[in-house]
């Protein structure tokens, strides 16, 4: 169950729901409560002197205010109850058991000028800031694929090794986009085999950045194809995140003829679709960096649930401190 509250007392659920039972208990004192002054003063007025009454009787705000000790104890001890029911809240951690793989695609595309000063470069700058932004304690490697894929930077820490590889990114022919996604399959589950720390394999996520439809091979089914790529990390519970880059006006000058090469988001969709990642697009390199800090935000920590009872117990001691001391003003003794 959840319990939508502000500040500390903002709840996720509770580890010992059970516990609102004694609600019950809190229940019958403020019937019984209830009852007693109900009774009180129908002996009151049973018996009494109506017009001597009438002048030795407290005022009617008077009256009011001997209630308080007694409400401010029952809210107190409602406060308790939920205390002893192990409230939980959503609390943000850093990710220290993780591999990412980010994919950059450094086809021939890559190189148009419709994003300044062109696709590769825009790449490489953001794609150093989100390597130096993401958790420390999170195995990130690099892959780059053209015509082929290669394994530049297997699952580190070291950030260092990652921002020299990708300096060092070079545009090549042809975009086969599979092929990155099976090497970046390849690097996970290696560093999976040896990564302690747990019971069950590390999260892994790929992000993949790409400007163009696949080439090689033309079909995306095929055996080495992206969607057939995507569908084996699918089923190696790895989610392909996208970034389709670029805008729908890329040129590229290959051989003195100027070919188009506008930005392709359908393939990346359908990979993100296949794999229960997302998709992203960026037009410019402000974009593409703040797509990579939206990933770092959910890629690099982890929800947990925390405990939140104190928060609880500590108004309810307050509360019932209130109540005794209200009840030593107003009624010159300790509520019962």
């Amino acid at each position: 169950m959840s319990v939508p509250l502000l500040g500390p007392l903002a709840l996720s659920g509770f580890a010992h729901g059970w516990y609102f039972l004694y609600l019950l208990i809190v229940l019958a004192l403020a019937a019984a409560y209830v009852i007693v002054q109900f009774a009180r003063h129908r002996r009151v007025l049973r018996f009494a002197n109506m017009d001597l009454l009438a002048k030795v009787a407290p005022a009617a705000g008077s009256r009011r205010w001997r209630h308080v000790p007694a409400i401010l104890l029952v809210v107190a001890l409602t406060f308790l109850a939920v205390a002893l029911a192990a409230p939980t809240h959503d609390v943000r951690i850093p990710r220290n058991r993780a591999v990412v793989m980010l994919v950059i695609d450094v086809s021939e595309s890559m190189v148009s000028t419709d994003v300044a000063p062109n696709r590769l470069a825009a790449a490489k700058e953001a794609g150093k800031q989100f390597a130096a932004e993401l958790t420390p304690g999170i195995n990130l490697g690099l892959v780059a694929f053209g015509g082929s894929a290669m394994l530049l930077v297997a699952p580190t820490t070291n950030r260092a090794a990652m921002t020299t590889a990708i300096d060092n990114l070079k545009p090549e022919e042809r975009t086969a986009t599979g092929e990155g996604i099976f090497t970046a399959l390849q690097a996970i589950a290696s560093v999976g085999a040896v990564m302690g720390g747990g019971d069950t394999p590390a999260p892994a996520t790929i992000v993949l950045e790409s400007d163009g439809a696949e080439t090689v091979p033309r079909n995306p089914d095929d055996p080495r194809g992206a969607y057939t790529a995507a569908r084996a990390a699918k089923d190696q519970g790895v989610a392909i995140s996208t970034i389709s880059f670029g805008t729908p006006d890329g040129v590229v000058d290959i051989g003195g003829q100027q070919i188009a090469v506008p930005v392709d988001d359908a393939t990346l969709q359908q990979i993100t679709d296949i794999t229960g990642g997302q998709t992203f697009h960026a037009g410019s390199l402000e974009q593409l960096k703040q797509v990579y800090t939206t990933l770092q935000q959910q890629i690099g920590y982890e929800t947990i649930r925390g405990d939140a009872s104190g928060a609880w117990m500590r108004l309810g001691a307050v509360l019932m401190a209130a109540a005794v001391l209200a009840s030593v003003l107003t009624n010159r003794r300790v509520p019962v």
